[in-house]
């Protein structure tokens, strides 16, 4: 049968337009599509996490994210209406954190992050089409068939669900998604204007009282607005009008209700913690909070998202392009799942206030050293060892990270090793020379292509 695509991708998240952009630059023939008409407003996930901003330098879109954003500010405690302490909302890195650029989470709105990555997609030749609600998906064993509520089917050899939490596509293919609510009662969210607060604090308002709850007002970078984050009590049914926010800003704040000018977007939710059962099904893999959902709490979400389609990307890309064997899709689930799961602990534990936000939220420590594609020959293995992210480290002048950007393999050679190092950064093979490099390469598929070699790279001696 003809195909129309070679990946279907479902949902204009950030999920769904990192992994079409990643696509999109190896020359795959992908389509994203959303139901929605536009993207989805709202400053929701705020937070990129350093690892996530190396995965955007190499998806080309760094820069324009680091003008979009900032820095998170430091947390101001409020109790009636004075000033009275604050609160560090990170901790700073730790011994060993070393080899990365960045050392804190930086913030940018998540609809800004989305219209940056879908200019980024649009440069690349990429597509969104919006208006395209997926009803079914039909399965074979060539492909993927996708019908919508309106305008004709898509045929795609694989598809990949980015369409969030509560995925159309996950509950089609019978994939349960188990965990449980963190919190009984809702949250409201909303992205706000109020001329005059001082934008150099993220305002926190502890409960004053056993009828009240917490609310916080955090400036977000790139804009004037302020995301507003409150807990409803319990039974409360969340009232998202320009004037129930308001109201509510009165009732926990100091701030009068006409503080408020301005309501741009509201919404509820209460914090869960779910996993799914499988992160693929066939030919349709699942991605992003289609996969997993995770409390706000530890800014982990999206970030643990992006970093599904960057692990996907590569190995899609390889197996359309006929240089690797389809087994290699079978590594996605292999690798992103314990991940996923390691994460979702961490968000659960900051929910309930039993951890910190530091080292295990920057994202720079997850590895896949247990996963099939790892092979460590060397006796004493140094960091890094086979499955750990490659340092952004800068030897003679030179730094690493210029060498290992962009859609291939690349081998290094330095003092203390031979790296291969995958396309998404990590390290597939480490030894103390070449032997055994061969045949690493023939189990993994990879005998019809040969690594990346740029000026230079494999000539490195620190």
């Amino acid at each position: 049968m003809r195909m129309d695509v070679d990946v279907l991708i479902v949902g204009a998240g950030p999920a769904g337009l990192a992994l079409g952009i990643d696509l999109a630059r190896r020359g795959v023939d992908a389509l994203v599509v959303e139901r929605g008409e536009t993207l989805a407003p709202g400053s929701r996930g705020k937070g990129l996490q350093p690892r996530t901003m190396e995965v955007y330098e190499d998806l080309g879109v760094l820069d324009h994210i680091l003008a979009a954003g900032g820095p998170y500010p430091v947390g101001m405690v409020w109790a009636d209406g004075e000033q009275v302490g604050e609160h560090a909302m990170f901790d700073p890195m730790e011994d060993g954190e070393e080899g990365c650029r960045f050392t804190v989470p930086w913030m940018v709105p998540q609809w800004r992050n989305q219209e940056i990555l879908l200019a980024r997609l649009t440069e690349l030749g990429g597509t969104v089409a919006f208006g395209r609600e997926v009803l079914r998906l039909e399965q074979d064993t060539e492909g993927v068939t996708a019908h919508f509520r309106s305008g004709g089917p898509v045929r795609a050899r694989y598809a990949v669900a980015a369409d969030g939490g509560r995925s159309a596509v996950r509950r089609a293919l019978g994939i349960e998604m188990r965990g449980e609510t963190l919190d009984p009662d809702a949250a409201l969210v909303a992205d706000v204007r109020i001329p005059g607060l001082d934008r150099t604090w993220w305002h926190l308002f502890p409960p004053s009282g056993p009828d009240s709850g917490f609310l916080a007002l955090c400036p977000l970078a790139g804009t004037d607005h302020f995301q507003l984050v409150a807990r409803l009590p319990e039974g409360t049914d969340p009232d998202l009008s320009p004037d129930g926010v308001r109201k509510l800003v009165a009732a926990r704040t100091h701030l009068a209700p006409e503080a408020v000018t301005e309501v741009l977007w509201s919404s509820d939710f209460r914090p869960r913690a779910a996993l799914a059962d499988r992160f693929r099904e066939g030919r349709v893999f699942l991605a992003g909070d289609a996969a997993h959902v995770h409390s706000p709490a530890g800014g982990q979400g999206l970030n643990t998202s992006v970093q599904d389609a960057y692990n996907l990307g590569w190995k899609l890309g390889a197996v359309l392009s006929g240089r690797a064997p389809e087994a290699l899709l079978d590594t996605y689930e292999e690798e992103r799942r314990p991940v996923a799961e390691h994460v979702l602990g961490i968000s659960t534990a900051i929910h309930r206030d039993e951890a910190r936000r530091g080292a295990s939220t920057r994202q720079l420590g997850l590895d896949y050293r247990r996963s099939s594609l790892s092979e460590e020959t060397r006796e004493n293995p140094g960091p890094p060892a086979a499955g750990d992210r490659f340092p952004d480290l800068t030897v003679d002048g030179v730094r690493l990270f210029d060498r290992l950007r962009g859609p291939d393999w690349t081998l290094l050679t330095l003092a203390d090793g031979v790296f291969l190092v995958r396309p998404d950064g990590y390290v597939g093979w480490a030894g103390a020379t070449q032997d055994g490099l061969g045949a690493y390469r023939a189990r993994v598929g990879l005998d019809g292509s040969s690594p990346s070699r740029r000026p230079g790279t494999d000539a490195f001696r620190p």
